[in-house]
């Protein structure tokens, strides 16, 4: 039953080199991000643009890697599962940046004022 289980797993992709391929390159890539971000090593119109890309190339890397896309015997069930996380990440992304867009019109001079002068204050 062991052996059957191993061997199942193997066909469908998911052996340990794969997840340590995919760790490695998840980690690449955060610290990737993460060391730009920091130093400011772009102009910020440029470092936004390559730091979605390197979100964008990880999500592919956890696709492939992680989540096996394309390789599994029922795709279907992993669409379903895919386009549901692209769902509810489309909910909270465009949710909160409605909200403060929302927050940012409703927000007073005076608030906007006030805010401004306890930050400086730090």
């Amino acid at each position: 039953m062991i052996r059957k289980n191993t061997q199942d797993r193997t066909r469908s992709g998911a052996t340990l080199r794969s997840y340590v391929t995919g760790f490695a390159l998840s980690i690449y890539f955060t610290l990737t991000a993460y060391l730009l971000a920091v130093r400011h090593a772009l102009f910020n119109r440029t470092l936004v643009l390559v730091l979605a890309g390197l979100a964008l190339v990880q999500f592919v890397v956890q696709l492939l890697f992680f989540l096996h896309l394309g390789t599994e015997t029922k795709p279907r069930w992993k669409l379903m599962v895919f386009l549901f996380m692209i769902m509810v990440v489309m909910v909270l992304v465009f949710g909160s940046l409605w909200i403060m867009s929302n927050l940012n019109y409703r927000m007073t001079p005076d608030q906007i004022n006030s805010y401004m002068n306890s930050q400086s204050a730090l």
